[in-house]
């Protein structure tokens, strides 16, 4: 039985799931889940402890041991239905999202699409792990190389695609036969752990392969990191939290898969078409508030077309519908919390103080921040040089594309990256120099396909994920050797 057969509101998503029962956490601190549109609490729930956390990394390597022999059918048949499942809850899942982390429905449509995707690339892992025979200089020798889940996989979650965000780990790694365990966002609970732990259940897998527990991260967080059992840790979030886990995963030895912040450029050529780039670049800055790590932060336009992009950009990002994330046609909803939109705003205004122009918005209604532009923005001032995480768009101009390329590489972030221009082998030429995991010719940077990687360069994170890159990052290989005949050691009678 599931969750959600005994509970029907989303109010009532407050257990941590451990050995596949939902118990109440042992922690000390109470949490809220807040709707960032209305302010709404919509749960209370009691936090996780070290205790529960011992019990989840348990639970998991125990249930790890049987779930790695299960046949690769039996594996890849959870995950089938798990697909199956999400389509029967589309809608359920959709209205989450909104609620939970502020999803227009535009955003929550195509989060739900990319998870899905995720899920069904996932099913085939179980027969793609491949391994190798290799010939040997030793006579009589066998060299096996074998492919192996790595045991317990610790994933912590994000907030702003937290369904996403999360399965793109946990999906392939219980494919692939390893034991998880979720510490969502305390900002998104349901979405970033419970709900995918109450898919899972529904779908079939043993008790103990998921667990989720869901506390303050400065209560739990570093337990989370270095507790002995999980050979793992994937982490989606901000740069400075990333280099806190890596080092506390350096110390114990510990591997990570780290995707973290991005300070992502457009580069738009003389030759680029530039009504497309213009529309490209509003939904590669604006889609869910700009809240996403692939988001353009600075739209960095060739001299001789800066004044006719910079008004078409204009025009499009004031027809964008903004408010209520419910709403089919809103583009720009609420950001997750107010503190965000007074932290922008005070980027916004020493920006002007420091001579950009501001031309659209730097106003907002509780946490919805109207879109906000600024021009004649330069390389060298404090809101350039950082993540914005917010619909706030940087317009900045170059002479050329030798120093379009340069302002683009100005940043200790690299991430994604996007390059307009009417000659897609010039764009290649250029995407080649961006120092980025991804470049996008012709689009904007808010790209995430299941079977492609991803991953970022610099400050932007550690390790790839997608396709066989999920599979290489979730499992690891073994030499195993027979020797067929006696083997003669020199110096030995």
């Amino acid at each position: 039985m599931t969750l959600m057969d005994n509970q029907r509101t989303t109010a009532t998503w407050t257990k941590q799931y451990i050995s596949g029962k939902w118990v109440d956490g042992t922690g000390e601190k109470m949490l809220e889940n807040i709707n960032p549109y209305t302010d709404e609490v919509i749960a209370v729930w009691r936090s996780s402890s070290k205790e529960d956390i011992d019990r989840a990394y348990q639970s998991a390597k125990k249930s790890a041991v049987e779930w790695k022999a299960a046949l690769p059918s039996v594996k890849e048949g959870v995950l089938r239905k798990m697909s199956s499942l999400m389509d029967e809850r589309k809608e359920e899942i959709t209205r989450l999202l909104i609620t939970e982390s502020g999803s227009t429905r535009i955003k929550a449509e195509a989060e739900f699409a990319a998870a899905k995707r995720v899920v069904d690339e996932s099913a085939s892992f179980p027969f793609r792990m491949k391994g190798e025979l290799l010939s040997s200089n030793t006579p009589g020798k066998e060299n096996r190389v074998l492919r192996e889940p790595k045991g317990v996989v610790g994933v912590i979650g994000p907030w702003n695609f937290p369904l996403h965000l999360c399965l793109r780990s946990v999906a392939p790694a219980i494919a692939l036969g390893n034991g998880v365990v979720i510490k969502p966002a305390s900002d998104t609970p349901i979405t970033a752990g419970w709900l995918i732990a109450d898919l899972f259940e529904q779908a079939g897998l043993p008790e103990g392969v998921l667990n989720v527990v869901a506390g303050s991260g400065s209560e739990i967080g570093d337990y989370f990191v270095t507790h002995p059992v999980p050979k793992v840790i994937s982490f989606t979030g901000s740069t400075e939290v990333g280099r806190g886990i890596g080092k506390l995963a350096g110390e114990q030895l510990k591997e990570t898969a780290l995707e973290l912040g991005g300070n992502n450029a457009m580069i738009v050529l003389e030759d680029a078409d530039i009504e497309h780039a213009a529309q490209a670049a509003v939904f590669g800055k604006f889609l869910h508030q700009g809240q996403i790590c692939m988001a353009l932060n600075r739209i960095i336009v060739h001299a001789n077309i800066y004044d006719r992009f910079l008004q078409s950009f204009v025009d499009k990002a004031k027809n964008i519908q903004v408010g209520d994330p419910a709403d089919p046609s809103t583009l720009v909803g609420p950001l997750i919390r107010q503190k965000e939109v007074e932290r922008l705003l005070k980027l916004v205004k020493q920006a002007e103080d420091e001579g950009a122009k501001l031309l659209l918005g730097g106003t907002h209604e509780q946490a919805v921040l109207q879109p906000t532009v600024l021009a004649e923005v330069k390389p060298d001032q404090e809101i350039v040089q950082q993540e914005l995480f917010g619909p706030v768009a940087l317009i900045m101009k170059a002479k050329d594309e030798q120093q379009a390329i340069e302002l683009a590489n100005d940043t200790p972030y690299g991430l994604s990256g996007s390059v307009f221009t009417t000659n897609l082998e010039r764009g290649y030429h250029a995407a080649q120099q961006i120092e980025s995991g991804m470049v996008h010719v012709n689009d904007q940077s808010v790209n995430d396909e299941a079977h492609v990687m991803f991953g970022g360069e610099k400050s932007s994170g550690i390790g790839r994920f997608g396709g066989d890159w999920a599979i290489d990052k979730f499992t690891r290989t073994r030499w195993i050797s027979l020797q067929h005949q006696h083997r003669d050691y020199p110096g030995v009678k």
